[in-house]
């Protein structure tokens, strides 16, 4: 079995069609069918059915993909390992983070980092927080950024600060010229929240309840500056870290019957080795005074 059947192997397990897979590899259609029916020759077993246009994976091919996956990543680990002992400080780190820092603590935390290694690169994703934890337990992410501990056993967690959650309302809404507000009146307001499988989401649904009411929902989204538009646009309130990027007509009130706030921590596979590069970002990031991030 060889390297590259492997990796299309994997490409068409994840759902790319065979045509999308041969082209990305530059090789014909039919050139590919026969490296994938010679794969599963050396398998010994029928790795995918035909559906449609794809093709879906059989038991035995689910089973073998989860091995594929393992060397494939462990042989990926250690050549990025070679690359980073032949040319020190040069080489990949594969990041992930929140949508919402996209716009203020990555870009700053990449700068820095990239000042002091200039011959570092990074290969960036973005998710919510299911999405990030997926990553580092898949081993397509060395690190990711996230809000608050994931609480799984397999993750390392580490808070770097704690970022204030403001209620965002309408420029012209009967309590924009307020600078604090309680949560508690705004329980007949209509909420605009982030999907559920956020923590956004579950932490604003946490402090509604512990303010007394379950919020009316009026629009769930998957980015914060969407909700942060749909308020300014008079549809309803939202609960809310401050802008960072650009500057939104909406107030952004200090809630005072609640702590309104998110951890922001860096995390990690607790069992898993980092390649000298990822290690050197990881404490890198641990060791920024919280004042810089």
């Amino acid at each position: 079995m060889d390297v590259q059947t492997l990796r299309l192997f994997r490409e068409v397990a994840g759902g790319a069609t065979v045509t999308e897979t041969a082209a990305g590899a530059h090789l014909t259609q039919p050139a590919l069918s026969r490296a994938l029916r010679r794969l599963e020759h050396e398998a010994g077993a029928e790795l995918f059915r035909r559906s449609g246009r794809l093709l879906r994976l059989t038991p035995a091919g689910h089973a073998f993909k989860r091995h594929v996956d393992l060397v494939l990543d462990q042989l990926d680990q250690g050549l990025r390992e070679v690359g980073e002992i032949v040319a020190p400080g040069t080489g990949v780190v594969p990041l992930a983070f929140l949508h919402t820092f996209g716009t203020w603590l990555v870009p700053d935390v990449l700068r820095g980092f990239l000042r002091e290694h200039p011959g570092a690169r990074f290969e960036l994703r973005q998710h919510g927080e299911a999405g990030l934890e997926a990553e580092l337990l898949d081993g397509t992410a060395d690190l990711v950024l996230t809000s608050g501990d994931p609480g799984h056993p397999q993750l390392r967690w580490e808070r770097l600060l704690v970022e204030p959650l403001r209620l965002a309302v309408p420029p012209h809404h009967r309590l924009a010229r307020r600078r604090r507000v309680r949560l508690a009146d705004l329980a007949a307001e209509t909420f605009i929240l982030l999907r559920p499988g956020y923590a956004l989401r579950e932490t604003t649904e946490r402090l509604c309840a512990e303010a007394g009411f379950t919020p009316r929902i009026g629009f769930e989204g998957d980015e914060v500056e969407t909700l942060r538009g749909l308020v300014t646009a008079g549809l309803g309130v939202s609960v809310l870290p401050l802008p960072h990027a650009a500057e939104f007509p909406a107030p952004h009130l200090e809630l005072t019957d609640v702590d309104a706030a998110r951890d922001i921590g860096l995390a990690w596979a607790s069992g898993r080795t980092l390649p000298p590069l990822s290690e050197t970002f990881r404490r890198y990031v641990l060791d920024r005074p919280q004042g810089t991030m």
